[in-house]
């Protein structure tokens, strides 16, 4: 995915970004096709490359030391719950 900076000058779409921001946007065009704009609070992106070979983006994922250290400070901070805990509560 790419990140587009929008340019102050651009009145039509600053105004849709402020309306996103209170609610969320489907703007759809006069094809039909429909996207979503939303804000994407306390979001964080890592690059891990392009490739089609799932193999080499394995091993790309894996050397992001941004990357690992963002998912073990997600999961120190984790609430655990029990699985008989959650079957329990879903009648299982």
């Amino acid at each position: 995915m790419k990140t587009i900076n929008v340019s102050t000058r651009a009145k039509t779409v600053n105004t849709l970004l402020q309306k996103a921001k209170r609610n969320g946007l489907i703007l759809e065009s006069p094809e039909g096709d429909r996207f979503l704009l939303t804000p994407l609070k306390d979001w964080i992106g890592f690059d891990v490359g392009n490739s089609r070979n799932f193999a080499k983006e394995v091993e790309a994922t894996a050397r992001n030391k941004k990357l690992i250290k963002h998912l073990a400070e997600r999961r120190s901070h984790a609430k655990r719950i029990p699985l008989a805990k959650v079957k329990e509560e879903i009648g299982l």
